[in-house]
């Protein structure tokens, strides 16, 4: 009885830790996804607001914020074809790594061009435009070539594939149309043995010449079957052969019956 008792209470515990954990677990999944849902609509409204100061502001602060814009748009949409081509394709990790260093730039510059959007001294802002130009074309022009080189590795994978899938289907298809590459064989080659052997079979040599038999020996002269009184002037000089040999088969090999003799 403790021994079920014992059980029991292990079970209650288990269970309840196994319900602590799956609530911690579905709570934290829960938070990343606020936190990602956060951080999009956070993204989406500067990204607004820095097309709204690029169109709307004049000088340098339009300059500033057109950079910002242009180096997050460039860092992001790398940021999403690496992430979705590296599941694909693996050799793609390293070029991953790189942009995590890319990006460590990036996000560097950024704040730096965000802190120059506050900065009240106009000339040093000035001064320091041209370099940060030259910083973002640079770090741009990086991100732009791994998700250039990483699409086109894609698309090269797909064309191999497309290709490999055509030569398939040519050979399938010359396979499904074997019929029209036979050589037509004439008709004699075809059964030239099975008609030769059939022409000398018995059969085609009682066709060609038949040996009178011996119902037709008896019907050729008078005989014991034949009426006495009817003769050539009669009709009837020949006897009528009974169903039984009528139907009786001749073969020329068949030697003729010879008639009994009576004493």
């Amino acid at each position: 009885m403790e021994a079920v008792i014992l059980i029991l209470g292990v079970l209650f515990f288990a269970f309840i830790a196994l319900g602590v954990y799956a609530g911690v677990k579905a709570v934290g999944a829960a938070k990343r996804g606020v936190d990602r849902t956060i951080l999009q609509a956070r993204r989406t409204v500067e990204d607004t607001t820095l097309k709204a100061k690029s169109y709307g502001q004049p000088g340098m602060a339009g300059e500033l914020a057109q950079l910002r814009l242009t180096l997050r748009t460039s860092m992001r949409a790398t940021q999403e074809a690496l992430h979705t081509g590296v599941a694909e394709d693996a050799a793609l990790s390293e070029a991953l790594d790189l942009f995590r260093r890319l990006s460590v730039h990036g996000h560097e510059l950024d704040a730096d061009l965000k802190k120059l959007e506050r900065e009240p001294d106009r000339s040093t802002v000035a001064a320091l435009l041209p370099e940060l130009k030259e910083r973002t074309e640079r770090i741009t022009h990086s991100a732009n070539s791994l998700r250039w080189a990483a699409r086109d590795r894609a698309r090269r994978f797909i064309d191999d594939d497309l290709d490999a899938l055509n030569t398939q289907i040519d050979v399938e298809a010359g396979a499904l149309r074997h019929w029209t590459t036979e050589p037509e064989q004439p008709a004699q080659q075809r059964s030239g043995p099975q008609e030769s052997g059939r022409a000398q079979t018995p059969g085609t040599a009682y066709g060609q010449a038949r040996t009178p038999g011996p119902d037709r020996e008896r019907g050729s002269r008078p005989g014991a079957g034949d009426r006495p009184g009817r003769g050539a002037a009669g009709g009837n000089a020949q006897a009528i052969a009974a169903p039984e040999s009528r139907l009786r088969p001749e073969y020329p090999w068949q030697k003729t019956a010879r008639p009994e003799t009576t004493n």
